[in-house]
């Protein structure tokens, strides 16, 4: 169900402050592509000229359709799977040493807990049905 007035859908307050953040990540991105494109090299991505904004654009989309309730099932899957894809890779603090695995390692658990809002997200809309 895609309806915003779904009993299980979660309050409107709530996912404005959840999109907030992943608004905030989406385009923070995209202005920065180029530097975002060549840490994912780095990193060892494939094709990171691509993949960078594509999964950068799925977590703007997603996010929106989450904001609106919208495909909810959908949108949160392609959240999650947003984090699964770039949070080991990008985020492996277990490599760093120093600041840089400070730094590291708080941005991994924030990718953390932001998947957890996604699944607890996926489950409100899976129980919509």
């Amino acid at each position: 169900m895609s309806d915003t007035s779904s009993s299980n859908a979660p309050p409107r307050s709530a996912r404005l402050l959840y999109s907030g953040v992943l608004l905030y990540m989406a385009v923070d991105g995209f202005q920065h592509n180029e530097a975002r494109v060549d840490l994912a090299r780095s990193k060892g991505v494939p094709v990171p000229e691509t993949l960078v904004p594509m999964t950068t654009g799925m977590l703007l989309v997603g996010n929106l359709c989450l904001l609106a309730w919208r495909f909810p099932r959908a949108a949160a899957g392609a959240v999650i799977l947003f984090f699964v894809g770039t949070t080991p890779m990008i985020h492996n603090f277990w490599e760093l040493e120093g600041e840089e695995r400070h730094g590291n390692k708080i941005d991994f658990c924030k990718n953390l807990a932001l998947m957890g809002g996604a699944l607890v997200l996926l489950d409100n809309a899976a129980n919509d049905d």
